[in-house]
């Protein structure tokens, strides 16, 4: 095991897709005609975290599933080098950009990246604003809006994906100030981070009500490390802080990204992948009680490829899903597949 820096975010061990361990499971497509955005997937070039290309992801997206349009998450990839820091981010959105362009141009019927949530230190302030207008312009009008991750691992947690936000950052006036301007100009904020930072995330909430908040991961209940053997007692704290993040009317939930290796699901280390069945019962309640709490109008699935496909394929992802929510109803089913995403992401 080697140790490795990757924009704050400490790695345990090298993340390494296996793609014949998940080709061992194939399965019908359950629901096949429904529509889906995939709401939060990452790219990387060969020198990036997890070399992810658009063929790779044509390759997932055209797995069966009829996945329509996605939406571009922000992962520190190809930044300029050089240059002021504040503005290195805009090479992630130059490079993600040559690649939407040619989804747009595609006439195979593959999935379009309509959408880019990008990357800058809300902490601007009033330079927010001309931070919103370069990525306006440099995405040729994709850009939606920013996450700057609250994700901040605690000391000797055993975190595999250790990542090292400001500490309380969600009380800096800077930042705050960035917050409100991002809002007023019509674009949202996305936040990934552990299960325990939840109720800053709440917190941060109630201070912008005017902006909308996106909860990446479904608050990622870490099942790993220290806590391994405390699922029962992280699953009661998170289900409080999802609840009290719900209450905030300006919250949206995403739903997925629950298969990332702190989650805790033990799958990679098998012989073989999981079935969407095994991944249904295993998350279910997770999910149901995200719906619940935010109601499906609040809700929308995403993959998180390709992190989550260290653990499961894409047709398993999607199947899971749709099985999760099977017994909702049509106009339910189809906010939270598409509906949710195309009001929230103004797609």
């Amino acid at each position: 095991m080697t140790d490795s820096k990757y924009e704050g975010l400490q790695i345990a061990h090298p993340l390494t897709i296996e793609q014949a361990w998940l080709d061992q499971v194939k399965e019908d497509i359950f629901d096949p005609g429904r529509e889906i955005i995939d709401t939060h997937h990452h790219l990387w070039s060969a020198a990036g975290l997890m070399p992810y290309s658009l063929e790779d992801l044509w390759a997932d997206t055209g797995s069966g599933h009829n996945i329509v349009q996605t939406v571009f998450m922000e992962c520190h990839s190809n930044y300029y080098t050089e240059g002021p820091e504040h503005l290195r981010s805009l090479g992630e959105v130059e490079y993600i950009t040559e690649i939407a362009d040619r989804t747009a141009a595609d006439t195979n019927g593959q999935a379009e990246i309509v959408a880019l949530v990008t990357a800058f230190d809300l902490r601007q302030g009033d330079g927010v604003e001309d931070l919103v207008h370069r990525h306006r312009e440099a995405s040729k009008g994709r850009f939606r809006g920013i996450r700057q991750a609250l994700a901040n691992g605690r000391p000797n947690e055993g975190l595999l994906l250790e990542a090292a936000s400001p500490n309380d950052i969600h009380k800096d006036p800077d930042f705050i100030r960035g917050m409100e301007i991002l809002g007023n100009m019509g674009h949202s904020y996305d936040s990934w981070h552990y299960h325990y930072q939840n109720p800053q995330f709440a917190e941060l909430a109630r201070s912008v009500p005017g902006t909308t908040m996106i909860l990446d991961h479904i608050g990622t209940p870490v099942g790993t490390g220290v806590y391994a053997d405390k699922r029962d007692e992280v699953f009661e704290e998170w289900k409080k802080s999802i609840a009290d993040i719900a209450a905030c009317d300006n919250t949206i939930a995403k739903l997925g990204g629950f298969s990332m290796p702190d989650n805790g699901m033990g799958w990679a280390g098998r012989n073989k992948p999981p079935t969407s069945d095994e991944v249904v019962a295993a998350q279910k309640k997770y999910y149901l009680h995200v719906i619940e709490c935010f109601t499906p109008e609040r809700c929308m699935f995403e993959s998180n490829f390709p992190v989550d496909k260290l653990e499961l394929s894409y047709q398993v992802f999607w199947n899971a899903a749709k099985k999760m929510v099977k017994d909702f109803s049509e106009d339910e089913k189809n906010a939270m597949f598409s509906g949710t995403a195309t009001r929230v992401y103004s797609l």
